[in-house]
């Protein structure tokens, strides 16, 4: 870890309207994270674990509380603003994959740096394979999602995570939807990734498991940070 600030989120607050009720699902969160880190966020269900990743992914706005990323308040950026910071700095990991059935590996992976500006067709295709070679799935490349396992569509989704070289990567339970061995094997590839490269890392999780792989871990209950 370089010790340089990344991420700084402030008394952050946010509620949800769920029908009459208005249920908070962050309640005052602090939270720093460095360049380099790879920490994990457990907690149950409902806990707030994803609202939490939203905000720092800047899915979503906090109702009141202060983001930083790289020092800069994510507040004060329009949507176009976001959209560029979430396309050129953050990666996402879906537990559900959301890879685009129609489309191969190597065009799934490819897709963020379509939306990219200042990348050729030559350039592209280099930093796919880069991406492919690091999860171990070259071979694959022309397949389509529904011709790989779980564990292999969640590579890819690594993959295509990594392509744009982001300085971090978010994992929402990333894997919910995997056996144990791969679950295991999956937070291995993140790890050694993060080692590899320097890009910063975090996941949320419910499954205890899986802290013996984590270097830092966040506890959150409630919408509060144990």
């Amino acid at each position: 870890m370089s010790g340089e600030k990344l991420i700084e989120l402030r008394s952050v607050h946010k509620s949800y309207q769920l029908g009459k009720m208005l249920t908070p699902a962050l309640r005052g969160v602090h939270l720093s994270l460095n360049k380099g880190d790879f920490t994990a966020v457990i907690g149950a269900s409902g806990s707030g674990k994803s609202t939490l990743l939203n905000m720092v992914g800047c899915i979503d706005t906090p109702d009141s509380g202060e983001i930083y990323i790289q020092g800069r308040s994510v507040l004060s950026l329009d949507d176009n603003e976001k959209s560029e910071l979430r396309n050129q700095k953050i990666g996402f990991i879906f537990q559900t994959f959301n890879l685009i059935p129609v489309l191969n590996v190597f065009d799934n992976i490819e897709l963020p740096l379509t939306i990219q500006k200042g990348f050729d067709k030559r350039q592209q295709r280099e930093r796919v394979l880069e991406a492919l070679e690091r999860v171990g799935l070259s071979e694959f490349r022309n397949h389509l999602p529904d011709q790989l396992s779980g564990g292999q569509r969640q590579r890819v989704a690594i993959a295509r995570a990594l392509v744009t070289r982001p300085i971090l990567v978010l994992a929402d339970e990333p894997t919910a939807n995997l056996d144990s061995v791969t679950a295991h094997k999956i937070i291995d590839l993140m790890l050694d990734i993060n080692e590899r490269t320097g890009v910063t890392f975090l996941f949320s999780t419910h499954d205890e498991k899986l802290m013996g792989r984590v270097k830092n871990v966040i506890r959150i209950q409630d919408g509060v940070i144990a």
